[in-house]
């Protein structure tokens, strides 16, 4: 593994079982995740972008192993170390989490009601870092200066603050262990809009202080492109694009990525901007498509398209394309 990559996943899958009957006998899975691959550099930020359901939080998730995967490597480059977090059994995961961590979606839902933010903030040091006394009050104090809140703040309790000032709390339970790497799961997408430039801002300035790497989870690909040194592009499970975000926006390869980008709504109403349509809905993960996944709604569909399952292609440095059809011409299927 090259050093400058903390962390790198290989053909990582999740399936979920469907019971049914008396016996609750599995009759099928839910593919969440199937063949998923993608690195993390180290002090930089990975975007996972897609339609809701496309497994983007599941893959977050299973990477720190709140899930278990199905199959597949989670390699982690503990020090010149590779280490598989996939194959880790409980006492050797503990001894990693406090070098991962997660902020979640919903600020609310995530913070025990009947804990104050001290005592929230207390567990992970004490647990992981064995920090006690005098040093752990002054550890919550700096913990609590660093995401913007006052020390007066660590006596209350969730309900007390607002959506913004929550999602400040979990992002300090998350660096309170000085973690290598955060997964940020949506972490702006309930709050206001003026509280969410605040929050990225907060996130860009603890990453370069702390010296973390991200990856952060998303839908909104503005968001995205303020964050993000790679991005990673989901559908139905498969990671259909993956490079630099600049490289991607300005050139995206996929006939799906293109048509996330051309989305975007265009600030400037002299301009008109051309979409590529996608028409239909997402299949269902149960009983995916055979062959590209994608081609059920694809506009350049051809007939090997529903046959064979596209490899990647390599169309720059570190821009993979899982395609069966290189240099499209979007054009043709673009509208005003």
């Amino acid at each position: 593994m090259n050093n400058d990559v903390l962390l790198e996943v290989v053909d990582l899958r999740k399936y979920f079982p469907i019971v049914s009957g008396l016996f609750k006998r599995r009759i099928t899975y839910v593919h969440a995740v199937d063949d998923v691959n993608f690195n993390i550099k180290r002090t930089s930020t990975m975007g996972l972008v897609g339609e809701s359901g496309c497994g983007k939080t599941t893959v977050g998730r299973t990477l720190l192993r709140l899930l278990n995967p199905t199959s597949g490597k989670i390699l982690y480059n503990d020090n010149g170390t590779q280490v598989d977090i996939a194959a880790l059994g409980k006492k050797e995961l503990r001894g990693m989490r406090r070098k991962m961590q997660i902020v979640f979606q919903d600020p609310q839902s995530s913070l025990n009601p009947r804990r104050t933010i001290h005592d929230t903030l207390a567990e992970p040091l004490q647990i992981l870092e064995g920090i006690k006394g005098e040093e752990l009050e002054i550890r919550i104090l700096e913990l609590l200066e660093d995401v913007g809140l006052n020390p007066e703040h660590a006596q209350r309790y969730p309900h007390e603050f607002s959506g913004g000032q929550r999602q400040r709390i979990g992002i300090a339970r998350a660096i309170a262990v000085n973690p290598e790497l955060v997964v940020l799961d949506e972490p702006t997408s309930s709050l206001d809009v003026s509280v969410q430039a605040q929050v990225l801002n907060l996130l860009l300035n603890l990453q370069k202080e702390y010296k973390m790497s991200y990856l952060f989870i998303s839908h909104d690909l503005s968001v995205i492109r303020h964050m993000c040194d790679a991005l990673g592009v989901m559908y139905l499970g498969e990671v259909v694009e993956t490079g630099n975000t600049r490289d991607i926006f300005q050139k995206a390869l996929h006939p799906y990525t293109h048509a996330l980008l051309s989305a975007i709504p265009v600030p400037d109403p002299s301009k008109k901007s051309k979409r590529l349509v996608i028409k239909g809905t997402v299949p269902s993960a149960i009983n995916p498509p055979e062959g590209c996944r994608f081609h059920t709604r694809c506009p350049f569909a051809k007939s090997i398209c529903s046959k064979e399952v596209p490899k990647y292609y390599k169309a720059g440095e570190d821009h993979l394309v899982k395609c069966h059809f290189q240099d499209l011409d979007f054009g043709q299927a673009e509208v005003s």
